[in-house]
């Protein structure tokens, strides 16, 4: 049992770091971890459906749809129909969601030790 608490305090830590960077992305970047998460979707696997992007992202279509409509008024992504399918619709970076992206790379928020270890761990168990 005390192992347990033990693994929740890291956890709330963790939380706390993830808060803590989010905050810190938003206002340089005015989008949330989730709508950055989406234009690295998009970048890394190009033109995709609001059901791949839920895939890819592991959130609801309801979430998703919410995050793709935030992203879209904000001008970076564009709505275009299928190429395989032209029933459905498909989204892709705009000029603009690429230009933010390469923002996002050259403003590198700082991390919290919390996560700078959790990087570490990550990495370790990917070598």
């Amino acid at each position: 049992m005390i192992w347990l608490m033990e693994q929740l305090c890291k956890i709330r830590e963790l939380y706390r770091a993830i808060a803590r960077f989010e905050a810190s992305f938003i206002e340089q970047h005015q989008l949330s971890l989730n709508e950055g998460m989406l234009l690295c979707c998009l970048q890394q696997h190009g033109t995709s459906t609001a059901g791949q992007i839920a895939e890819l992202l592991e959130l609801t279509s309801s979430n998703t749809s919410k995050v793709i409509r935030a992203v879209e008024e904000k001008g970076l992504i564009n709505r275009i129909l299928c190429k395989s399918d032209k029933r459905q619709m498909c989204f892709e970076l705009s000029a603009e969601g690429r230009k933010k992206i390469k923002q996002i790379e050259t403003n590198a928020i700082p991390l919290d030790l919390p996560l700078q270890h959790a990087f570490e761990q990550i990495a370790a168990c990917h070598a």
